[in-house]
């Protein structure tokens, strides 16, 4: 409970200063998992030729080691649940022999990969088609399944001295925003994108998150607002690990 009346405090603070949203804190390096006699090979992989991204969730009581390549040393330790208490979920950007993903995570700056183990049993494997696609220069955020537009919304976007990060990113956690701070209006969806460019003496935080807010143009401090209609239609229709796309 004290961890969370901090975070809610936190994210008052953040919601004063102008909306932005907290930061993603990495577990501290560890040593690599031991061997043990399953090797890599028992997780069930999804067949490549399926359409969609792969998400992969960490199991309840669990933990996956986080490396900077396929076969390089751990430099985290993720657990089961995000520091929102979301289960820890990311979006699958490569598969490589010898059970091996290259992942999407809060862990790790922008436009970096993470590579995790599938050990038997530590990750629960399923897939989807719904990506996120945001055009900064139209302050547009499509929701697309199968490279289909089901809708389209207006949104608030970073302004001129703290821009909304591009690159390609994952849904990390669905929050109830009136929880945190009713600046956030109903919801908020936190990305694993990192704010780079924040204002001098800022002390918020730096993850960038889709949340309530002003939609009338560059307003933000990077993070995207939408309206409250699109919120709940984002919450209901967009899973964890699916894939953002920002871009000019």
């Amino acid at each position: 409970m004290g961890r969370r009346l901090g975070l809610a405090a936190a994210l008052v603070l953040v919601a004063s200063l102008g909306g932005g949203f907290v930061p993603a804190r990495s577990a501290p390096p560890l040593a690599p998992y031991p061997p043990d006699r399953h090797g890599y090979g028992s997780a069930p992989i999804l067949a490549k030729r399926q359409p969609g991204t792969v998400i992969a969730r960490i199991r309840s009581g669990r933990k996956v080691g986080l490396r900077l390549r396929p076969t390089g040393p751990v430099v985290a330790w993720l657990s089961s649940r995000t520091e929102f208490g979301s289960p820890q979920t990311f979006a699958v950007t490569r598969m490589l022999p010898g059970r091996r993903f290259g992942v999407v995570s809060t862990a790790l700056a922008n436009g970096r990969v993470g590579w995790i183990d599938a050990r038997p049993g530590a990750l629960r494997l399923s897939r989807t088609r719904v990506t996120l696609d945001v055009d900064l220069s139209r302050r547009v955020l499509r929701v697309l399944v199968g490279g289909k537009v089901m809708r389209s919304m207006r949104v608030g976007i970073g302004a001129p001295g703290t821009p909304t990060p591009t690159g390609r990113f994952a849904v990390t956690d669905k929050l109830d925003g009136a929880a945190y701070s009713p600046v956030y209006g109903c919801c908020i969806l936190a990305l694993s994108a990192h704010q780079t460019r924040l204002p001098s003496g800022w002390t918020g935080g730096d993850r960038i998150a889709i949340h309530g807010g002003s939609t009338a143009g560059a307003v933000s401090n990077g993070c995207l607002h939408a309206p409250t209609a699109a919120l709940r239609y984002l919450m209901r229709s967009v899973p964890l690990g699916a894939r953002v796309v920002i871009h000019a």
